[in-house]
């Protein structure tokens, strides 16, 4: 919550939407500041309503709920870069017409950014119908399926060149178990790219999970990107990295 606003008025909207229809005398604050502020404790609250589903159903539907006004959120107000970021990563090691699996595609972002760098072979693959609705409507990828990271996925082994994997591997979304799956569905040599959270990296069993998958010589780590902030706007303290890894069976 940004310091500007009024503490009254926080009491006011409090953590739902809501219509003010009476006339509020608050010193210093506007109208539009009223809007802003009810706009942006909306959209707040909506990631963590999101973040806080039970099961994998009521995440697909509450995904469903937002497909149409994703875009526009995750851009005005959190500023979401790591789509572009990650597919820079992929595009270093992979050819532009290989065979790449967007694995939680949601409404496309990624499918977006490897379409400007010149990739063509997309499939995108998320739990969401609306999400998927919505990234096909960019254009961008040959094949949708609905599917969940996490499950068993219904593509032969040894499929795809290479899978990238933004904002998924996170609290309430896929755990580091997604990445048996993905190491089958992917050709030896090929690359799985994909972001996490710093703290989620240390504290979710992945670090361990991701070293013994190295110990076992199943996949090698070839780059892991700076800390960055992947939403500069909205969550200012969040920092992700970008992780490549090479397939070795």
């Amino acid at each position: 919550m940004n310091g500007k606003w009024s503490k009254e008025l926080e009491r006011l909207v409090g953590m739902k939407n809501v219509l003010v229809v009476a006339e509020v005398n608050l010193k210093n604050v506007t109208v539009q500041q009223i809007g802003e502020f009810i706009m942006e404790t909306n959209n707040e609250n909506r990631v963590k309503w999101v973040y806080s589903s039970k099961d994998n159903s009521e995440l697909s539907e509450r995904y469903d709920e937002w497909a149409r006004d994703y875009d526009n959120d995750l851009s005005e107000f959190f500023g979401w870069i790591a789509p572009e970021t990650a597919s820079q990563y992929l595009a270093k090691y992979v050819d532009q017409d290989a065979d790449v699996l967007d694995a939680g595609a949601g409404t496309g972002l990624v499918g977006e950014a490897l379409s400007e760098l010149g990739f063509t072979q997309l499939t995108a693959m998320d739990l969401s119908k609306g999400m998927l609705e919505e990234a096909d409507s960019k254009n961008v990828y040959k094949k949708l399926d609905q599917m969940v990271l996490g499950e068993k996925l219904n593509y032969p082994s040894d499929f795809f060149d290479a899978v990238i994997s933004v904002g998924v591997m996170t609290n309430g979304h896929a755990g580091h178990d997604s990445f048996e799956e993905l190491l089958r569905i992917v050709k030896s040599q090929g690359y799985i790219v994909f972001t996490l959270k710093t703290d989620i990296y240390f504290e979710n069993g992945f670090k361990e999970k991701m070293d013994k998958m190295e110990k076992d010589q199943m996949w090698k780590v070839v780059e892991m990107s700076d800390e960055f902030h992947p939403l500069p706007i909205g969550e200012p303290e969040v920092l992700h990295r970008v992780w490549v890894c090479q397939v070795l069976i």
